[in-house]
């Protein structure tokens, strides 16, 4: 038997695309070769798919799409058995591939599309399907499921379109600022608005509908953002659990990602017992929402230390100090096995 083929898929249309270079990069480098073949499939901010054969290097500062004769163009066949197609002037080369490895956070990868095309053309995909892909991408419809299971979901109002203000003062009326205001298919914290008066809403309701069609507001849960790492199909295995500490505002995008403020505490600040629930609840909401593979649940824990859901992310952020890798580095599980682990779940 030869070695197993992984087509890597890095970048995509998503505002997170950045991120995404970071995570492929990270992933690509983790990938054992004695076992694997690497295929590198980046997708530009234009949505082209490109496969690419120049230094893995170039990935995270984004040079890799100015490649050149590295650089050819790409598709995944929608045909079952068609692989990944290649175009080079007027020939096209069919390279077949073992498993597709997303690494696209965010719309147009992260939410059932790319899944999709896995299983039109019969290829395992690592993480989950395009259901449960579709599903957590959608905070309103997760919460309403996971809620039906009998546990806390924060209160909210969503729209599907674009209301009068008016409208949306009526409906949130009987909630108390602050509140947040949040694109309903992003990730990241792209978005979110937290307003601590109705004065805000308008412009937090413009921004969420900047980057999607439908807007969610919810009531601010206190205590802190709790993460839990899962891994597995049927068997799971759970990391530790961090702690999210924030010294004002909320856990958005930039303090995501730089830090400058927030401090994650791994392993959280709990008792162990707090440690198994928050664990147990975050395997639960993982089976109800029919994820695979991976997945990071947050949830938050309040003061009285009743937990609440907030979301799963089925593509987390990937470097190697990203809070999912360390969450799992934390039960013994490394980087590179992890991502070993990941690729021998896909289905």
């Amino acid at each position: 038997m030869g070695k197993k083929t992984i087509a890597v898929i890095f970048g995509g249309r998503s505002p997170e695309y950045e991120v995404s270079l970071k995570s492929g990069y990270s992933i690509i480098n983790a990938i054992d070769l004695d076992k694997y073949e690497v295929l590198m499939l980046g997708i530009n901010r234009d949505g082209r798919w490109y496969r690419f054969t120049g230094d893995a290097n170039d990935i995270p500062t984004d040079k890799w799409h100015t490649g050149g004769r590295f650089l050819k163009g790409a598709a995944l066949s929608v045909s079952r058995g068609g692989g990944v197609l290649v175009f080079d002037g007027d020939r096209v080369e069919s390279i077949q591939v073992d498993t597709v490895f997303p690494v696209l956070h965010g719309k147009y990868g992260e939410d059932g599309t790319v899944q999709g095309l896995c299983e039109l053309s019969g290829v395992p995909v690592v993480g989950s399907g395009s259901a449960a892909s579709a599903l957590c991408m959608d905070k309103d419809r997760a919460h309403k499921l996971v809620s039906q299971a009998g546990i806390r979901v924060p209160e909210s109002v969503c729209f599907e379109y674009e209301p009068a203000l008016e409208e949306v003062s009526k409906a949130i009326s009987g909630m108390k600022t602050p509140l947040f205001v949040k694109s309903v298919k992003t990730g990241s914290s792209v978005g979110i608005t937290k307003i601590g008066s109705m004065e805000e809403l308008g412009g937090a309701v413009r921004k969420a509908l900047s980057f999607d069609d439908a807007f969610i507001i919810e009531e601010c849960i206190g205590g802190f953002e709790a993460g839990c790492a899962v891994v597995g199909n049927h068997e799971l295995i759970t990391g530790r659990i961090d702690e999210i500490e924030l010294a004002g505002g909320f856990f958005d995008y930039e303090e995501k990602y730089t830090l400058k403020t927030a401090k994650i505490h791994l392993p959280a600040r709990i008792d162990p017992d707090t440690e198994r629930r928050l664990q147990e609840t975050a395997k639960a909401i993982y089976r109800i929402l029919g994820c695979r593979g991976y997945a990071r649940v947050d949830m938050f824990l309040t003061g009285e230390n009743e937990i609440v859901f907030n979301e799963a992310n089925t593509i987390p952020g990937f470097t190697r100090h990203s809070r999912f890798p360390k969450m799992m580095d934390g039960v013994g599980v490394g980087f590179t096995e992890l991502v070993g682990m990941l690729i021998e779940l896909a289905q």
